[in-house]
């Protein structure tokens, strides 16, 4: 593990269940942690995640690769804090920007402009970064026509290209990104993938795609996962 480490998961173990995975409040998933044996498993459980253990250095650019179910996204998911593990111990340092669901953070009734602060200030944004940032912002999304209108109305490709764009510009020193380059359309893509190549020195990155040659394009290894397993050691690319 490295000792300057940004995020480092160790030994880390998460259990879902089946009949409560969509209805557990986070109160409960807390509590979970503190009762009963952890290493059972009863009637309609499973391990989301089996002994993870990884380490982010600054300027670090990883990428998540596997099917579906593998655990890519529950490893972002206690990165951010979203969940917390059944074992193990994950530690981040530094503020951290979630791209983990298109339009996440987004409240419909507002509009993009008034958006923008609320979700900037959830990933710890701060007023004056926001006010600064915000043309370079709207710039960034493409969305200048549709900023004032409220974004219930949005596709999920505006929601995608708004939200990018205001996680992108933050302070943050830890960005998230699950799958949603794929919401986007081509040149909106390139766009994204060339921000982040000239913003990475600075920051830690988690990328997580199913387009290979995607991820490829921007991480420096890949970590391959299946049935909640690194199945082998990290894939270097070389560039």
């Amino acid at each position: 593990m490295l000792s300057d480490a940004m995020v480092e998961l160790k030994n880390v173990w998460k259990k879902y269940s089946i009949r409560d995975i969509f209805h557990r409040s986070l109160r409960e998933d807390i509590a979970g942690i503190f009762r009963g044996n952890k290493d059972d498993l009863k009637e309609g459980e499973f391990w989301a995640l089996k002994n993870i253990n990884i380490s982010l250095g600054r300027g670090e650019c990883v990428g998540l690769y596997g099917p579906n179910g593998s655990g890519k996204t529950t490893i972002l998911k206690l990165i951010s804090s979203v969940t917390y593990p059944t074992k193990g111990k994950v530690t981040v340092k530094g503020r951290v920007a979630p791209l983990i669901a298109v339009g996440a953070g987004f409240h419909p009734d507002l509009t993009g402009r008034e958006n923008i602060y609320m979700n900037g200030t959830i990933i710890g944004m701060t007023l004056k970064e926001i006010r600064e940032r915000m043309d370079e912002i709207i710039e960034f999304s493409e969305l200048e026509k549709f900023i004032d209108m409220s974004v219930k109305k949005y596709s999920s490709g505006m929601y995608l290209k708004l939200g990018f764009s205001i996680a992108i510009h933050s302070s943050a020193e830890i960005l998230l990104i699950d799958e949603i380059l794929a919401v986007s359309d081509e040149s909106f893509q390139r766009k994204c993938i060339k921000k982040v190549k000239d913003i990475r020195s600075n920051k830690t990155m988690v990328i997580v795609s199913h387009n290979r040659a995607l991820i490829e394009q921007i991480v420096d290894r890949i970590i391959f996962l299946e049935e909640g397993e690194i199945e082998n050691l990290s894939h270097v690319i070389n560039k």
